[in-house]
């Protein structure tokens, strides 16, 4: 069920905030979108760590979030906004079009999904979109989302995961997580189960690709 879209008074503009840390899409994406009439970026940020406290400042109708951000991603983002700011509409805009990651950003409460190859029409149509309170995604990703099914694992095989990414020891993961070296071990072999890898390399490339992690 679509949340209730923030009520506006007629005639000020939408006001944008925008998180991409490639400077150039930056400003990029910003300059296109001040062009529309109605819109007016209020924000620009190129790490995730201070989105939510740019939302909470600048009071944007919708928030533009990339995933992969330095510090917190776009995805951790949209899941505080949605309890901190829910009169911000969320619209993930990704190079990475990941059925995993779609799941993932619904899950947060965002209220779109777009890849950043489309054309900018189509994203300020998805903006003016969720703002009346509609879902927008990507059909392609969306079909991709459905035959792709459910990430198959659990919070704790995720944060297991990541805390390996780095080439750390099992040692280092049960330290740096409060965990038991063999509760990691575990973890481990259970995600390159489910993953149907070899090893933990492989298991957290293929979570990657998929968009688990």
């Amino acid at each position: 069920m679509n949340e209730s879209p923030r009520e506006r008074r007629p005639g000020n503009p939408v006001r944008i905030l925008l998180a991409e840390d490639q400077g150039m899409m930056r400003g990029a994406l910003a300059l296109l979108l001040g062009m529309e009439g109605d819109f007016e970026v209020v924000a620009q940020l190129s790490s995730g760590d201070g989105i939510v406290d740019a939302v909470l400042a600048h009071r944007p109708d919708v928030a533009l979030l990339d995933i992969e951000l330095p510090g917190a991603n776009g995805l951790d983002a949209a899941a505080e906004l949605r309890t901190r700011a829910p009169d911000c509409r969320v619209l993930i805009l990704t190079t990475f079009g990941r059925p995993g990651y779609l799941r993932r950003a619904m899950d947060a409460g965002a209220a779109g999904f777009l890849v950043k190859d489309g054309p900018v029409e189509e994203l300020a149509v998805a903006i003016r979109r969720v703002l009346r309170g509609e879902t927008v995604v990507d059909p392609a990703l969306a079909a991709a989302a459905l035959s792709a099914g459910p990430n198959p694992l659990t919070a704790r095989e995720r944060e297991v995961l990541k805390a390996s990414v780095d080439g750390a020891t099992v040692a280092d993961i049960a330290g740096r997580l409060h965990l038991s070296e063999s509760t990691v071990r575990n973890y481990l072999s259970a995600a390159i189960g489910k993953t149907g890898t070899r090893n933990r390399a492989e298991a957290v490339r293929e979570a990657r690709q998929q968009g688990w992690l």
